[in-house]
């Protein structure tokens, strides 16, 4: 069983930056990509962003391109989502997953186990 445990989630004024980071329990953590996905309230759960097995490969969302960077540590089994120019719009939960597979996709049903969620809070 695989248990990811996001942190550095909190409140930010819009321009700022948070950095999240989701570690995983297991061996095979750098067998397999890696997302971020986030949902507002009423609104349904989306991608934002996912990295391969190495690292190699990173694919994001367009609302987020150019402003958060996902990134991945295999000796330490974490993912990190660094998040900068931040903008109410980003308000959210955010959730950690790991695919089935190893390359970077958007698609949900790739992804086959979550974290809990960490809430982004983004003031105007």
């Amino acid at each position: 069983q695989v248990q990811l445990v996001e942190s550095g989630g909190g409140l930010v004024q819009a321009g700022g930056s948070l950095r999240l980071s989701c570690l995983a329990s297991g061996r095979t953590f750098s067998r397999y990509a890696m997302g971020w996905f986030r949902q507002a309230p009423g609104k349904e759960r989306e991608f934002v962003a996912s990295i391969s097995w190495s690292g190699g490969l990173t694919y994001y969302v367009d609302s987020v391109k150019g402003r958060f960077t996902i990134s991945r540590d295999n000796a330490k089994n974490t993912v990190f989502l660094q998040m900068d120019s931040l903008e109410p719009e980003d308000t959210a939960v955010y959730y950690c997953a790991k695919s089935a597979g190893s390359g970077a996709t958007d698609a949900r049903g790739a992804y086959t186990y979550w974290g809990q969620g960490t809430q982004v809070t983004v003031s105007p």
